[in-house]
């Protein structure tokens, strides 16, 4: 007989909580709500001479000017055409005692979910040609597993201007 808790990561007393569920493609992907400020619909958006594939440019969001990133491509992925359900979330973050406003473009965004500590484990073993740096784990929901990623990791590969809210 299989025993689970043999080859099944522990759940990680760290990961419950709730979280802001969103789709790239058809994987549904989390981050911690605490760390989210709102979510905006895709505004003009200035791009950026120089910036890497991953920065769009930059908007203004009611008077304050904010990078964004696409989350497609600052995860490996292809870009993705912008679409009625594409949006922006935007993560408020306080980083080496700064506040860092930066925008996220998502496929859509799905709900917010409790995800209790039981129904979350550890990263496996990926492998090295898996770039874990901005996964922090697993959740389950039904049959299903959600993404959830570091807001930190993600911003710091994106070497990007943003202003700093105050």
């Amino acid at each position: 007989m299989h025993n689970q808790n043999t080859t099944d990561p522990q759940p990680d007393s760290t990961l419950g909580g709730q979280y802001l569920t969103f789709y790239l493609g058809e994987e549904e992907y989390g981050i911690p709500v605490l760390e989210v400020r709102e979510i905006v619909g895709v505004l003009p958006i200035t791009p950026l001479p120089g910036a890497e594939e991953s920065v769009l440019g930059v908007v203004n969001l009611r008077g304050s000017v904010i990078s964004v990133i696409d989350l497609r491509t600052r995860l490996g992925f292809e870009r993705a055409p912008i679409s009625e359900e594409s949006c922006v979330i935007v993560v408020d973050r306080i980083e080496d005692g700064k506040r860092r406003v930066v925008g996220v473009l998502v496929d859509q965004v799905a709900e917010v979910r409790d995800i209790e500590v039981e129904n979350t484990t550890d990263l496996p073993q990926l492998g090295a040609e898996v770039d874990e740096s901005c996964l922090i784990g697993f959740g389950r929901v039904g049959d299903r597993l959600v993404i959830l990623l570091d807001v930190g990791s993600v911003l710091a590969k994106s070497e990007s201007p943003s202003e700093l809210a105050s």
